[in-house]
């Protein structure tokens, strides 16, 4: 694949010649990218205004948008004692029952973006909305079914360098570049993230549960996810539209092979109990915003 070099504040970094980053620094036209065959609606999109920012990567366009995409998300329930060793002093996990937390690990394969084709993985935990104060449980099916979540990451290792400047610069996510595969379609499955050596830090296989189909505009959610980028704290909002996607739950047949690496570590450091919901999204797709400064309580 012929590629060019871009510049992303003190990065150079390559993307595919004449992809959508190539052509269109991040300001795609709607009406071409709906000729893509790839891409089944943009009337989502049209609906969400473009802004021009300065941003650690430099002037950029925000939201980032992801025209075709697919989603897997294994959720297990987690001891809170875990999660809470894991995350900044001033976020709370949230909790379902006394002492039970959540914790997730995601995979991400981005067929036709702004920033082109690349693949991604997660591993986090849900948290209470900054500032939210001491409140009592979540109720679990409403924790499951919200459509708007709150999230800190731990690991986020992505395949190509526009995603990992981006992501790490940009938007202070854990971010970094291994050989990382992803294909899921409406039979199947199955993820692979590479450790450094080229050995497996973590891959799942499972039968991909029975989707259902959506209009466009009728299933849409959306996450939170707090970074800390120096001594400041921001909010950066992931906007959802799903257009197909199935639900299992208490999964019995999702196959996660735990090897070694920084994301495998770190989905063992939440000590995890039990898988609780397994989610894939077929088609889906997002708008991902830059981040914004929040206020969050100080603690000792």
């Amino acid at each position: 694949m012929d590629t060019v070099d871009v510049t992303l504040g003190t990065h150079t970094v390559p993307v595919p010649k004449g992809g959508y980053y190539d052509r269109f620094r991040m300001n795609s036209d709607l009406d071409e990218v709906a000729r893509d065959p790839r891409v089944s609606d943009v009337s989502f999109f049209r609906s969400i205004p473009k802004t021009v920012v300065e941003s650690p990567i430099g002037t950029t366009l925000t939201p980032n948008f992801y025209y075709r995409n697919s989603t897997a998300r294994l959720t297990y329930l987690a001891k809170t004692g875990a999660i809470r060793s894991r995350l900044p002093r001033e976020l709370d996990p949230l909790e379902v029952a006394p002492g039970i937390g959540l914790a997730f690990v995601m995979f991400f394969r981005y067929d036709v973006a702004d920033i082109d084709f690349y693949t991604e993985a997660a591993v986090g935990a849900a948290v209470r909305p900054a500032r939210h104060g001491h409140v009592g449980f979540a109720d679990l099916a409403t924790a499951l079914g919200n459509n708007h979540l709150y999230a800190y990451v731990m690991s986020l290792p992505v395949n190509t360098q526009i995603a990992q400047v981006r992501g790490h610069d940009g938007y202070g996510f854990p971010k970094w570049v291994t050989e990382l595969d992803v294909d899921i379609d409406a039979a199947r499955t199955s993820a692979r993230v590479a450790n450094d050596t080229g050995g497996t830090d973590i891959a799942l296989t499972a039968r991909t549960p029975k989707q259902k189909h959506y209009p466009s505009g009728s299933k849409v959610g959306s996450l939170t996810s707090y970074t800390q980028i120096g001594d400041d704290w921001f909010s950066t909002l992931s906007q959802t539209n799903v257009l197909a996607s199935g639900v299992q739950l208490l999964p019995r047949k999702v196959d996660v092979e735990l090897g070694n690496g920084r994301v495998s570590d770190d989905l063992r450091s939440l000590e995890t109990i039990r898988p609780l919901q397994f989610e894939v999204a077929t088609e889906v797709q997002i708008a991902l915003h830059l981040p914004a400064p929040i206020s969050v309580a100080t603690r000792s």
